[in-house]
Protein backbone atom coordinates (compact mmCIF):
# COMPACT_ATOMS: atom_id res chain seq x y z
CA UNK A 1 0.00 0.00 0.00
CA UNK A 2 1.92 3.36 -1.35
CA UNK A 3 1.54 6.25 0.86
CA UNK A 4 1.90 9.52 0.32
CA UNK A 5 3.56 10.67 3.52
CA UNK A 6 4.91 12.85 4.83
CA UNK A 7 1.85 14.78 3.39
CA UNK A 8 2.87 18.04 1.33
CA UNK A 9 1.95 21.42 3.14
CA UNK A 10 1.27 24.27 0.53
CA UNK A 11 0.94 27.57 0.32
CA UNK A 12 -2.66 29.27 -0.21
CA UNK A 13 -2.48 32.61 -2.20
CA UNK A 14 -5.55 34.74 -1.84
CA UNK A 15 -5.98 38.58 -2.48
CA UNK A 16 -7.67 38.20 1.36
CA UNK A 17 -5.00 37.01 2.61
CA UNK A 18 -2.56 39.50 1.49
CA UNK A 19 -5.28 42.37 2.36
CA UNK A 20 -4.58 40.93 5.81
CA UNK A 21 -0.78 40.27 5.60
CA UNK A 22 -1.36 36.86 6.33
CA UNK A 23 0.28 33.90 5.30
CA UNK A 24 -1.82 31.12 4.85
CA UNK A 25 -0.71 26.85 4.37
CA UNK A 26 -2.84 23.96 3.94
CA UNK A 27 -1.61 20.53 5.20
CA UNK A 28 -2.98 18.39 2.27
CA UNK A 29 -3.76 14.78 4.57
CA UNK A 30 -6.44 14.23 1.57
CA UNK A 31 -3.28 13.24 -0.39
CA UNK A 32 -2.36 10.32 1.66
CA UNK A 33 -3.99 7.88 -0.04
CA UNK A 34 -6.78 7.83 -2.56
CA UNK A 35 -9.12 5.65 -0.43
CA UNK A 36 -7.72 5.87 3.26
CA UNK A 37 -7.10 9.91 2.85
CA UNK A 38 -6.53 12.13 5.22
CA UNK A 39 -7.38 12.23 9.45
CA UNK A 40 -8.71 8.37 8.58
CA UNK A 41 -5.21 7.14 7.59
CA UNK A 42 -4.06 8.70 10.65
CA UNK A 43 -6.89 6.90 12.88
CA UNK A 44 -6.32 3.48 11.62
CA UNK A 45 -2.85 3.69 11.62
CA UNK A 46 -2.55 2.27 15.13
CA UNK A 47 -5.74 0.82 15.35
CA UNK A 48 -4.67 -1.54 12.57
CA UNK A 49 -1.30 -2.40 14.71
CA UNK A 50 -3.27 -2.87 17.82
CA UNK A 51 -5.58 -5.42 15.89
CA UNK A 52 -2.45 -6.96 14.28
CA UNK A 53 -0.79 -7.30 18.10
CA UNK A 54 -3.85 -8.87 19.63
CA UNK A 55 -4.09 -11.14 16.54
CA UNK A 56 -7.21 -10.00 15.48
CA UNK A 57 -8.28 -10.76 11.48
CA UNK A 58 -11.91 -9.63 11.19
CA UNK A 59 -12.38 -5.67 11.47
CA UNK A 60 -16.24 -4.37 12.53
CA UNK A 61 -16.83 -1.03 11.99
CA UNK A 62 -19.89 1.84 12.30
CA UNK A 63 -20.75 4.61 9.83
CA UNK A 64 -23.54 6.30 7.84
CA UNK A 65 -24.40 5.26 3.92
CA UNK A 66 -21.99 8.09 2.74
CA UNK A 67 -18.97 7.15 5.28
CA UNK A 68 -15.64 7.92 4.46
CA UNK A 69 -14.05 5.76 7.11
CA UNK A 70 -15.92 2.70 6.11
CA UNK A 71 -14.49 3.09 2.81
CA UNK A 72 -11.00 3.54 4.49
CA UNK A 73 -11.68 0.85 6.81
CA UNK A 74 -12.97 -1.56 3.71
CA UNK A 75 -9.65 -0.56 1.92
CA UNK A 76 -7.30 -0.94 4.76
CA UNK A 77 -8.98 -4.66 5.31
CA UNK A 78 -8.69 -5.00 2.15
CA UNK A 79 -4.56 -4.33 1.96
CA UNK A 80 -3.72 -5.96 4.76
CA UNK A 81 -5.77 -9.43 4.07
CA UNK A 82 -8.25 -8.81 6.91
CA UNK A 83 -12.10 -9.64 6.81
CA UNK A 84 -14.15 -6.48 7.37
CA UNK A 85 -17.63 -6.11 8.46
CA UNK A 86 -19.28 -2.35 8.31
CA UNK A 87 -22.68 -1.99 9.92
CA UNK A 88 -24.78 1.31 8.42
CA UNK A 89 -26.82 3.98 9.93
CA UNK A 90 -30.41 3.56 8.25
CA UNK A 91 -32.53 1.88 5.87
CA UNK A 92 -30.95 -0.46 3.28
CA UNK A 93 -29.51 1.51 0.58
CA UNK A 94 -27.28 1.38 -3.09
CA UNK A 95 -24.47 3.87 -3.31
CA UNK A 96 -21.09 4.54 -4.77
CA UNK A 97 -19.36 4.38 -1.76
CA UNK A 98 -21.23 1.18 -0.01
CA UNK A 99 -20.86 -0.55 -3.70
CA UNK A 100 -16.99 0.32 -3.58
CA UNK A 101 -17.17 -1.03 0.19
CA UNK A 102 -18.34 -3.88 -1.00
CA UNK A 103 -15.98 -4.41 -4.05
CA UNK A 104 -13.15 -4.67 -1.56
CA UNK A 105 -14.46 -7.21 0.85
CA UNK A 106 -16.34 -5.49 2.83
CA UNK A 107 -19.81 -7.17 4.59
CA UNK A 108 -22.34 -4.59 5.09
CA UNK A 109 -25.14 -5.10 7.69
CA UNK A 110 -27.69 -2.23 7.71
CA UNK A 111 -29.22 -1.32 11.33
CA UNK A 112 -31.96 1.24 12.26
CA UNK A 113 -30.94 4.00 13.50
CA UNK A 114 -32.53 3.86 17.36
CA UNK A 115 -30.52 0.72 17.49
CA UNK A 116 -27.58 1.67 16.21
CA UNK A 117 -26.91 4.24 19.10
CA UNK A 118 -25.48 1.53 21.25
CA UNK A 119 -22.59 0.09 18.56
CA UNK A 120 -21.05 -1.97 21.39
CA UNK A 121 -24.55 -3.65 22.28
CA UNK A 122 -24.94 -4.08 18.40
CA UNK A 123 -21.14 -5.24 18.22
CA UNK A 124 -21.53 -8.12 21.02
CA UNK A 125 -24.96 -9.32 19.38
CA UNK A 126 -23.63 -10.23 16.76
CA UNK A 127 -19.53 -11.08 17.30
CA UNK A 128 -19.83 -12.17 20.56
CA UNK A 129 -18.74 -15.73 19.20
CA UNK A 130 -16.01 -14.55 16.98
CA UNK A 131 -12.66 -14.56 18.91
CA UNK A 132 -11.36 -12.73 15.32
CA UNK A 133 -13.12 -9.69 15.98
CA UNK A 134 -12.19 -6.38 16.49
CA UNK A 135 -14.20 -3.24 17.77
CA UNK A 136 -13.60 -0.13 15.33
CA UNK A 137 -15.91 3.06 16.85
CA UNK A 138 -17.19 5.01 14.01
CA UNK A 139 -14.84 7.37 12.49
CA UNK A 140 -12.04 5.49 14.02
CA UNK A 141 -12.33 7.62 17.71
CA UNK A 142 -9.60 6.14 20.17
CA UNK A 143 -6.39 6.20 21.94
CA UNK A 144 -4.94 5.02 18.74
CA UNK A 145 -6.86 7.16 16.71
CA UNK A 146 -5.36 10.37 18.61
CA UNK A 147 -1.88 8.58 18.77
CA UNK A 148 -2.04 8.53 14.81
CA UNK A 149 -3.13 12.43 14.86
CA UNK A 150 -0.18 14.11 16.87
CA UNK A 151 1.66 12.56 13.66
CA UNK A 152 0.25 15.79 11.81
CA UNK A 153 2.23 17.88 13.78
CA UNK A 154 5.58 15.37 14.09
CA UNK A 155 5.43 15.85 10.47
CA UNK A 156 5.98 19.45 10.20
CA UNK A 157 9.16 21.57 9.39
CA UNK A 158 8.03 24.78 10.75
CA UNK A 159 6.31 26.26 13.22
CA UNK A 160 2.22 28.03 12.83
CA UNK A 161 1.17 30.90 15.22
CA UNK A 162 -2.30 29.23 14.68
CA UNK A 163 -3.56 25.79 13.38
CA UNK A 164 -7.06 24.77 12.41
CA UNK A 165 -9.08 22.08 12.36
CA UNK A 166 -12.45 20.54 11.19
CA UNK A 167 -14.05 18.84 14.28
CA UNK A 168 -15.94 15.70 14.64
CA UNK A 169 -15.73 12.92 17.33
CA UNK A 170 -12.46 15.24 18.66
CA UNK A 171 -10.25 12.83 18.02
CA UNK A 172 -8.23 14.61 15.41
CA UNK A 173 -8.05 17.76 17.52
CA UNK A 174 -6.94 15.85 20.21
CA UNK A 175 -4.09 14.19 18.70
CA UNK A 176 -2.87 17.93 17.45
CA UNK A 177 -2.92 19.18 20.69
CA UNK A 178 -1.01 16.44 22.48
CA UNK A 179 1.47 16.76 19.82
CA UNK A 180 1.54 21.10 20.73
CA UNK A 181 2.06 20.25 24.00
CA UNK A 182 4.78 17.36 23.83
CA UNK A 183 6.79 19.75 21.72
CA UNK A 184 6.06 22.66 23.68
CA UNK A 185 5.00 24.92 20.75
CA UNK A 186 3.66 28.33 20.84
CA UNK A 187 0.78 27.49 18.47
CA UNK A 188 -3.04 27.94 19.40
CA UNK A 189 -5.44 25.36 17.83
CA UNK A 190 -8.69 26.50 16.13
CA UNK A 191 -11.56 24.34 15.95
CA UNK A 192 -14.81 24.25 13.32
CA UNK A 193 -17.27 21.77 15.09
CA UNK A 194 -19.08 20.53 12.04
CA UNK A 195 -22.11 19.96 14.50
CA UNK A 196 -24.09 22.11 16.57
CA UNK A 197 -23.33 21.40 20.05
CA UNK A 198 -19.59 22.47 19.63
CA UNK A 199 -19.01 22.35 23.57
CA UNK A 200 -18.55 18.60 24.25
CA UNK A 201 -15.12 19.14 22.30
CA UNK A 202 -14.27 20.49 25.63
CA UNK A 203 -15.31 17.08 27.34
CA UNK A 204 -13.31 15.33 24.46
CA UNK A 205 -9.92 16.85 25.05
CA UNK A 206 -10.43 15.52 28.92
CA UNK A 207 -11.53 12.36 28.00
CA UNK A 208 -8.45 11.79 26.27
CA UNK A 209 -6.28 13.46 29.33
CA UNK A 210 -4.62 16.15 27.57
CA UNK A 211 -2.92 18.79 29.66
CA UNK A 212 -3.73 21.88 28.32
CA UNK A 213 -6.48 23.55 26.84
CA UNK A 214 -4.83 26.03 23.82
CA UNK A 215 -7.90 25.91 21.71
CA UNK A 216 -10.67 27.80 20.73
CA UNK A 217 -14.24 26.74 19.54
CA UNK A 218 -15.47 29.04 16.37
CA UNK A 219 -19.15 27.36 16.68
CA UNK A 220 -20.94 29.28 13.96
CA UNK A 221 -19.73 28.02 10.62
CA UNK A 222 -22.01 24.47 11.48
CA UNK A 223 -24.70 25.34 8.73
CA UNK A 224 -27.18 23.72 10.80
CA UNK A 225 -25.54 20.51 12.02
CA UNK A 226 -23.51 17.74 11.21
CA UNK A 227 -23.58 16.72 6.98
CA UNK A 228 -26.16 19.89 6.96
CA UNK A 229 -25.68 22.56 4.26
CA UNK A 230 -26.83 25.04 2.63
CA UNK A 231 -26.97 26.62 -1.74
CA UNK A 232 -23.96 29.19 -0.11
CA UNK A 233 -21.64 26.15 1.09
CA UNK A 234 -21.85 24.53 -2.09
CA UNK A 235 -21.16 27.53 -3.90
CA UNK A 236 -18.45 28.11 -1.95
CA UNK A 237 -16.94 24.25 -3.06
CA UNK A 238 -17.22 24.95 -6.15
CA UNK A 239 -15.52 28.87 -6.19
CA UNK A 240 -12.61 27.33 -4.08
CA UNK A 241 -11.93 24.12 -6.50
CA UNK A 242 -11.97 26.96 -9.19
CA UNK A 243 -9.74 29.35 -7.15
CA UNK A 244 -6.94 26.66 -6.13
CA UNK A 245 -7.62 22.70 -7.79
CA UNK A 246 -8.26 21.57 -4.00
CA UNK A 247 -11.59 19.81 -3.30
CA UNK A 248 -13.48 20.58 -0.51
CA UNK A 249 -16.20 18.35 1.26
CA UNK A 250 -19.16 19.68 2.65
CA UNK A 251 -19.17 17.75 5.81
CA UNK A 252 -16.06 18.83 7.47
CA UNK A 253 -13.65 20.70 5.35
CA UNK A 254 -15.45 23.62 3.54
CA UNK A 255 -16.84 24.45 6.93
CA UNK A 256 -14.02 24.36 8.34
CA UNK A 257 -12.04 26.82 5.19
CA UNK A 258 -15.48 29.40 5.15
CA UNK A 259 -14.85 29.54 8.72
CA UNK A 260 -11.45 30.15 8.05
CA UNK A 261 -12.26 32.94 5.77
CA UNK A 262 -14.83 34.40 7.74
CA UNK A 263 -12.22 34.83 10.71
CA UNK A 264 -9.78 36.39 8.83
CA UNK A 265 -12.32 38.94 7.13
CA UNK A 266 -13.22 40.00 10.61
CA UNK A 267 -9.46 40.39 11.64
CA UNK A 268 -9.58 37.03 14.40
CA UNK A 269 -5.55 37.28 13.37
CA UNK A 270 -2.90 39.38 13.87
CA UNK A 271 -0.91 41.14 10.58
CA UNK A 272 2.25 38.68 9.90
CA UNK A 273 0.67 35.60 11.76
CA UNK A 274 1.51 32.06 9.65
CA UNK A 275 -1.85 29.63 10.02
CA UNK A 276 -2.09 26.05 8.65
CA UNK A 277 -5.14 24.71 8.22
CA UNK A 278 -5.48 20.74 8.07
CA UNK A 279 -7.14 18.71 5.29
CA UNK A 280 -8.59 16.03 6.75
CA UNK A 281 -9.62 14.55 3.50
CA UNK A 282 -13.52 13.77 3.15
CA UNK A 283 -13.93 14.36 -0.60
CA UNK A 284 -15.96 10.75 -1.54
CA UNK A 285 -18.68 12.60 0.57
CA UNK A 286 -19.34 14.81 -2.46
CA UNK A 287 -20.82 11.91 -3.78
CA UNK A 288 -23.74 12.16 -1.23
CA UNK A 289 -24.81 15.78 -3.18
CA UNK A 290 -23.41 15.07 -6.80
CA UNK A 291 -26.58 15.95 -8.52
CA UNK A 292 -26.98 19.01 -6.91
CA UNK A 293 -22.99 20.41 -7.05
CA UNK A 294 -23.55 19.07 -11.32
CA UNK A 295 -26.62 21.20 -11.24
CA UNK A 296 -24.71 24.30 -10.18
CA UNK A 297 -21.35 23.63 -11.93
CA UNK A 298 -21.35 20.93 -14.96
CA UNK A 299 -17.86 20.53 -15.22
CA UNK A 300 -17.90 18.88 -11.64
CA UNK A 301 -18.91 15.94 -13.39
CA UNK A 302 -16.30 14.65 -14.58
CA UNK A 303 -14.34 15.69 -11.20
CA UNK A 304 -16.92 13.56 -9.19
CA UNK A 305 -16.71 10.75 -11.40
CA UNK A 306 -13.09 10.39 -10.54
CA UNK A 307 -13.41 10.48 -7.24
CA UNK A 308 -13.32 7.03 -7.05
Amino acid sequence: MKLNLPSPVQEIHSPLYLEKGLRVFVKRDDLIHPLISGNKWRKLKYILSDAQDQAKTHLVTFGGAYSNHLLACAAAANYNGLNCTGVVRGEQVKNEILDKCAALGMRLIFVDRERYRNKHQIFKELFEKDDQAYFIDEGGASEEAVQGCEEIITELHATFDHILCAAGTGSTAAGILAAINKQELNTRLQLIPVLKDGDFFNQAIDKYAIPDTSFELHKNYHFGGYAKYNDQLLEFIIDYYHQHEILLDQVYTAKLVFGLDDLIRSDFFKPGEHLLWIHTGGKTGLLGIKEKLIAKAPEFRQILEEIL
